[in-house]
């Protein structure tokens, strides 16, 4: 129960990594906002965490849209008092599909669509939380990266292009907030197998990335709620600026 009634949004909530950190931070305490464009699946997930024995909000987000994001902070406050800590786990990728060929098969279209909810997303939530977080002179950030940034493995070149600007923002944005006591710091997950009704050629794709990595099996949600638990806590105050790579040892670092 390290995270006692501490107040956490979860963008992206409602769905695969993201309901898996919901449920994993209620089990340690928190009061979750389950932040979500697919409104009947962050009403699933706040029902679950109630089933838990925590407070929960359910709100439709969409992160691309400043008027959404700033309609999320201001309601979890209204509701809870506070914001103590906020995931931006949002991001187009398992439950949006998109084109994983090489450059020249992704459109213009679909490489801005990724970008407005991967980059500029995880911009206009920050930008939503902190000032509530100033005043508190407390809180704790989240950005949700990729182990890809890393390895730089072909294809998809437009959703790597974004977890890397991810790192980047990360990196920024905890040396602009550290005065006032905000931590800001990034998980990289590896390839994990977070689709709720995985085709067989996502399975053999998971399934094909075991090799590559020091612990030999498909990595799952629940292999990456321990360390954002940790990043959330107390026992995380003196880390900002830093990229965590959970990946089961692929890349190495």
């Amino acid at each position: 129960m390290r995270l006692q009634d501490r107040v956490i949004i979860v963008t992206g909530g409602g769905h695969g990594i993201g309901r898996a950190y919901c449920l994993r931070l209620a089990q340690e305490g928190a009061s979750i906002v389950v932040a979500e464009i697919d409104e009947p699946a962050a009403q699933s997930v706040a029902r679950q965490v109630e089933a838990l024995g925590r407070p929960a909000l359910a709100l439709r987000t969409d992160v691309a849209d400043e008027a959404s994001t700033q309609a999320m902070a201001r309601a979890t406050v209204e509701r809870f008092g506070r914001i103590d800590a906020l995931i931006t786990n949002a991001a187009v990728f398992a439950t949006i599909p998109i084109n994983r060929g090489y450059i020249e098969d992704i459109s213009v279209e679909e490489f801005d669509r990724v970008m407005a909810v991967n980059v500029r997303g995880v911009f206009l939530s920050c930008r939503a939380v902190l000032p509530y977080m100033k005043a508190q002179r407390a809180g704790k950030i989240i950005n949700i990266a990729s182990s890809v940034v890393f390895g730089g493995p072909p294809g998809r070149i437009h959703y790597n292009a974004s977890k890397g600007a991810i790192v980047a923002f990360t990196r920024t944005l905890a040396r602009e907030v550290g005065e006032y006591n905000i931590t800001v710091n990034a998980l990289a997950p590896g390839g994990t197998l977070s689709e709720e009704h995985p085709t067989e050629e996502i399975i053999r794709m998971r399934e094909s990335q075991i090799r590559q990595r020091a612990l030999r099996r498909v990595q799952v949600p629940e292999d990456l709620v321990g360390t954002m638990a940790f990043l959330c806590s107390s026992d995380a105050d003196f880390i900002t600026g830093q990229t965590i790579v959970v990946d089961g040892g692929n890349v190495l670092h």
